[in-house]
């Protein structure tokens, strides 16, 4: 095993490599990667024309240090000749649903990509984010991202976490897992399943999770058992066969029709404000509770007392917001259309020690055609709450 920098490091690699010579390499990587499609349009830009853009979307394990650095430096390091770009689209806490409506603003707008590793299987199983909306999430990103740059190779894959395992190790497949598969076999897209490849290393007996991978978030052991398959599929894709020149993607009739393809932000400017609410042209929290990238010093829509309202006329079959949920997170209520919804708490576990970005549907089966939301803060708030704040960043249109 490849060893680690640091001295803590050392030590868990030390320990790791001992269990290895017990269980040499009792299972292949290569089990763990259904090629529903392949990398041929990516191979021909990096061995041909000698360019490419690869783009990591996903949430804090795509972001943090680990097996995305490794794939950068496998790819510079095997291909010297080429240029690389290399950008990262992890946010921490996101998952499929507010990858749909940020693909645009953070992916697509960056230019011309080459290859997209799209995940979102551990945040959406955190989230607690529904099998329909990650259906309509997960087919979005990839209509979406094919519809504007054909000739992008996709990658999808599905990470490990407890709960993951405890599925298999019942017998059951989990249901993130499930949908990254089949948005993947519909649209012919190569699948890594590393939640599977974990849970049977483990069971093989060739390290732990406390000890070796340590937790959702992995060590540097974990994260390479992450790198080793993810190479496994780039050097086979790009091996030494001849490369065919690029070949445009065809978009087959899609699975559901309210899948979030057109998702985009829509501008807070486009709200009109009728009453409490403060356009705030950067807003940073002032009770020192912690952020995250791109949800701060961004232009808010902010309004921390009760009957705060404002409306927005738009266009399209769904709706929705994406705001910062932090301590003091209120409830609000409304409209579209003249038809009242339910009360939306706004308040989440996390939010006591987080201001969260956090991505809510209001409705997303629309008629088409143009409509008017009216949103108003609650004077009611989760008990857990300090506060009735409503802090909007963007709306979300499809």
């Amino acid at each position: 095993m490849k060893k680690l920098i640091c001295m803590v490091c050392l030590v868990v690699a030390c320990t790791i490599s001992v269990k290895a010579k017990q269980v040499k390499d009792s299972l292949k990587s290569e089990s763990y990667i259904t090629r529903y499609g392949n990398l041929d349009n990516f191979a021909y830009r990096v061995k041909v024309q000698k360019e490419a853009t690869v783009v990591f979307f996903g949430g804090s394990i795509t972001n943090m240090a680990g097996w995305r650095g490794l794939v950068c430096k496998y790819l510079s390091d095997t291909y010297p000749g080429t240029h690389f770009n290399f950008i990262n689209a992890g946010i921490p806490s996101l998952g499929s649903l507010p990858h749909a409506f940020r693909l645009e603003k953070d992916v697509l707008g960056k230019g011309k990509i080459d290859l997209l590793f799209v995940e979102s299987a551990v945040n959406d199983s955190e989230n607690g984010t529904n099998e329909i909306t990650q259906r309509r999430a997960l087919e979005g990103i990839v209509r979406h991202t094919l519809s504007v740059s054909p000739y992008t190779n996709i990658v999808m894959m599905a990470f490990a976490d407890e709960n993951k395992m405890a599925a298999y190790n019942a017998g059951k497949i989990p249901v993130e897992v499930r949908v990254h598969e089949d948005v993947a076999k519909q649209y012919h897209l190569p699948f890594i399943n590393l939640a599977k490849e974990v849970t049977d290393r483990i069971n093989a007996g060739e390290f732990n999770w406390k000890d070796d991978f340590k937790n959702l978030h992995p060590s540097p052991f974990g994260q390479n058992i992450y790198f080793k398959t993810i190479k496994q599929l780039l050097a086979i894709s790009l091996d030494t066969r001849e490369q065919q020149k690029p070949v445009a993607a065809t978009l087959p009739k899609p699975a559901d029709e309210l899948n979030y393809e057109h998702g985009r932000y829509l501008d807070i400017s486009k709200a009109v404000i009728k009453q409490g609410f403060a356009a705030d042209p950067s807003w940073q929290p002032a009770d020192g509770i912690p952020t995250r990238p791109g949800f701060v010093q961004v232009p808010m829509l902010e309004a921390d007392n009760a009957a705060a309202s404002l409306e927005l006329s738009f266009t399209g079959s769904e709706i929705g917001i994406a705001i910062v949920s932090g301590p003091d997170a209120g409830i609000i209520n409304y409209s579209i259309d003249g038809k009242d919804y339910p009360p939306l708490d706004l308040y989440t576990r996390w939010s006591k020690g987080l201001h969260l970005p956090w991505y809510l549907i209001l409705d997303d089966g629309l008629a088409p055609g143009k409509h008017l939301l009216k949103l108003q803060v609650s004077d009611q708030h989760n008990q857990q709450s300090k506060g009735t704040a409503c802090r909007i960043v963007y709306f979300l249109q499809n």
